[in-house]
C-alpha cells in the first residue's frame, strides 16, 4: 500500500498559513508529498520554507494562477487536481495549508486505509473537523460550518475536486468546469477516528483582512478584492470569543513553533472587537445548533453532505 500526500499553495508565508505544519503533520504516513506551488508574490518566501523541511518525500510542482479561467475560486480546485494528477499512491491524502492532523491520529489513518484497500465500496475517508477562531484556546461548534469533510481519496483519474476545493466528486467526463452538477457523483467514504485541525481563522487580525482580501480577489476578481481592500478597516474583527467552545486538549505538536508567535491577545480583547457578530453567533444559528448539539447527536438540520456514508 502506498500514500501519497498531496496539497496546493501560495503566498503561505506572508499570509499566515502554518503550511510547514500542514505538511510535516502527515509526511511520517505518507510515501510521497506533492504540492502544487503558485508562483508567489517576490516578497514571499514559501518554496524557502517548503525547501527547508529537506525531505525526499517532498515533490514541488512549480504551477502558474489563472482567476479568468478558473473563477469563483475554482482556481483552489484547479490547483488541487494539479496536484492530485502527480500522485502515485493508492490512496491520496489531501490537506490544505490551512490544516494539520494531530500526530495521535496517524495510526489510525494508515490502519484504516490498510483495511480498506481492497474494499471498492469505499471511495474515501471522512475526517471530523475542529475549526479554530481568533486565537489557539477557540473553535465553533456550528451549524454555519462544516463538520466533517473527506480527505483522503482513491487514486481515480475520474475523482476531482469540486467548486473552491473543499471536497471531491467522481466526474466521468470532466469538462474542466468546477462548478459542473450534471453528471457529478457524490464520493461513498467510510469514517475515519481523527480529525483534521483548522487553523485557517486564527491570524493576526491584520492579516486575517489581508487573507479575506486574497480570497475576495481569487473569487471574485482582482477590481473587487481592490474594492473590499478600499473600503475595509486594517484589521479583521473576530467578534465575541466567550461565546465559542473552549479548547482543552493539546495541539499537534508541529504546531507548536507557530503558536508560540501568538501575540495579538490585546486585539481580540478590544471591546469593539467584542460587538462584532459573525454568523455563526447571529441568534438563528445559535439556536440550530444548540438543538443539533443536544438534541439531535450533533446531526445537522438539513446540512449539506457531499458525501454518502458507508458503515464499513
Amino acid at each position: 500500500m502506498k500514500i501519497s500526500g498531496f496539497s496546493f499553495v501560495r503566498n503561505a508565508e506572508k499570509l499566515y498559513y502554518p503550511v510547514l505544519a500542514s505538511i510535516n503533520s502527515i509526511l511520517p504516513i505518507v510515501d510521497e508529498m506533492v504540492i502544487a506551488l503558485g508562483e508567489s508574490d517576490a516578497d514571499d518566501h514559501t518554496e524557502d520554507l517548503i525547501k527547508a523541511i529537506d525531505s525526499e518525500k517532498i515533490r514541488i510542482i512549480h504551477t502558474k494562477w489563472d482567476l479568468q479561467a478558473y473563477p469563483n475560486g475554482s482556481e483552489y480546485a484547479h490547483q488541487t487536481d494539479i496536484a492530485k494528477q502527480h500522485c502515485e499512491g493508492d490512496w491520496l491524502f489531501y490537506i490544505q495549508s490551512d490544516e494539520v492532523v494531530h500526530e495521535k491520529y496517524l495510526p489510525a489513518i494508515k490502519n484504516r486505509c490498510a483495511q480498506l484497500l481492497h474494499d471498492e465500496r469505499v471511495e474515501g475517508l471522512l475526517f471530523g473537523y475542529k475549526h479554530f477562531w481568533g486565537d489557539y484556546n477557540h473553535h465553533i461548534i456550528s451549524h454555519a460550518w462544516y463538520p466533517k469533510e473527506i480527505r483522503i481519496i482513491r487514486n481515480d483519474p475520474q475523482i476531482h475536486s469540486w467548486r473552491d476545493a473543499q471536497s471531491f466528486r467522481r466526474i466521468p467526463d470532466f469538462s474542466g468546469n468546477y462548478f459542473q452538477k450534471e453528471n457529478t457523483f457524490k464520493l461513498k467514504v467510510a469514517a475515519v477516528d481523527a480529525e483534521t485541525y483548522h487553523y485557517g481563522w486564527v491570524r493576526p487580525p491584520r492579516l486575517m483582512q489581508k487573507k479575506r482580501i486574497s480570497f475576495e480577489t481569487h473569487f471574485n476578481g482582482i477590481e473587487k478584492g481592490k474594492e473590499m481592500e478600499e473600503n475595509l478597516p486594517k484589521r479583521f474583527y473576530y467578534g465575541d470569543l466567550d461565546r465559542l467552545k473552549t479548547f482543552e486538549e493539546s495541539h499537534p505538536e508541529v504546531m507548536k513553533d507557530f503558536i508560540r508567535n501568538f501575540d495579538w491577545r490585546k486585539e481580540l480583547d478590544d471591546p469593539e472587537s467584542k460587538k462584532v457578530k459573525h454568523k455563526h453567533n447571529k441568534f438563528k444559528y445559535r439556536m440550530l445548533t444548540a438543538i443539533e448539539q443536544n438534541l439531535l447527536g450533533g446531526n445537522q438540520i438539513a446540512g449539506f453532505k457531499n458525501y454518502e456514508l458507508v458503515n464499513v
